[in-house]
């Protein structure tokens, strides 16, 4: 099986783990118009309902690793990569990224869904793993079924599940990789 180390993926710049939804909306709206100005990399091309679309999904998440027996910490979390996505690195201008052994994810406060949090709550197919968000040990049952998106789907031509993404609900989980 392919490294179950999170991959977190950033602007060497601004460093990691800045995160939006850690932030006031307007103080979030002010920086993501300044990614739009800057108009360089992927999350240039956000919509102007980004915000609100993302905290609604957040809670979403939040409630449904909840109802799994999850335990998140805060409201919103922090987004890592299970295995390496080099795709990503096409998101920034100076692309760094962090690793997170699998070891270090505590099942309590790790989520798991399999493609990014946007199309995976929002994406309207027949696809079993839609809407879903996963504990540490059911993403593993996933993989066996159906393998690593980056690996299957590096182009993106096979729909909208390019990775499997991690949601860490504890900030002292990343607070030794800062």
């Amino acid at each position: 099986m392919e490294c179950l180390d999170a991959y977190h993926y950033f602007e060497k710049g601004r460093g990691p783990f800045c995160n939006l939804s850690s932030l006031s909306l307007e103080e979030s709206e002010t920086i993501l118009q300044q990614i739009r100005e800057n108009g360089r990399t992927f999350a240039s091309q956000r919509t102007a309902d980004y915000l609100a679309v993302r905290r609604g999904l957040e809670q979403m998440a939040f409630a449904k690793f909840l109802a799994k027996g999850g335990q998140p910490v805060q409201p919103y979390p922090h987004y890592l990569t299970l295995g390496a996505c080099p795709w990503l690195e096409s998101w920034y201008m100076e692309p760094e990224h962090i690793i997170i052994p699998w070891e270090e994810l505590p099942a309590d406060v790790v989520s798991f869904t399999y493609g990014d949090l946007f199309p995976t709550m929002r994406y309207a197919d027949d696809k079993p793993y839609r809407r879903q968000v996963y504990t540490k040990h059911e993403i593993i049952e996933q993989i066996q079924t159906y393998g690593f998106p980056q690996d299957w789907n590096r182009t993106g031509e096979q729909g909208p599940e390019r990775y499997i993404e991690v949601q860490v609900w504890d900030n002292r989980v990343i607070d030794a990789f800062r």
